[in-house]
């Protein structure tokens, strides 16, 4: 994990991979949990039965925007900022899913600096972020994340 002392430390590493994050098992339980929090039932994501008659896989996949909200649990693992007062998801741009997560796939998060912009009292970062799905040719997602980190 790397250790940065403040938010404005991100400025040394414009540029460059802060790293991979752990790997992180997307299970049906996770997926069923997310459905029910956003009320997104479509069966590929639910019936396990049904998909394993009807997808390419014979597995559910998770949603999308489930592997796009284990972005900031993931960056957790990847870097700690020693002093910070708080950090705040600012926004995605270019999101793309360009891989299905299969029921009980495991991912990891590989993310980069791309630019640091000051702000009062901290830094505007945006980090280009892929998912990597293990044993898979393409990323399930790739994005550029958006995030506060204040002094």
């Amino acid at each position: 994990m790397l250790e940065l002392a403040t938010p404005a430390s991100f400025k040394d590493h414009i540029g460059q991979s802060l790293g991979a994050s752990e790997w992180v098992t997307v299970d049906q339980d996770t997926i069923n949990r997310f459905a029910d929090a956003t009320g997104d039932h479509q069966w590929i994501h639910i019936d396990v039965e049904r998909a394993a008659k009807e997808m390419p896989n014979g597995k559910t996949i998770a949603h999308g925007f489930l592997t796009l909200s284990l972005l900031p649990r993931l960056l957790d693992s990847i870097y700690a900022i020693k002093k910070s007062s708080r950090g705040i998801n600012y926004g995605s741009n270019k999101v793309r899913f360009t891989a299905m997560v299969p029921s009980g796939s495991r991912i990891r998060l590989h993310a980069a600096v791309k630019s640091v912009e000051d702000v009062e009292g901290g830094v505007r970062l945006t980090l280009d972020c892929s998912m990597e799905l293990e044993g898979a040719t393409r990323p399930a997602l790739v994005a550029e994340f958006l995030l506060m980190a204040f002094d």
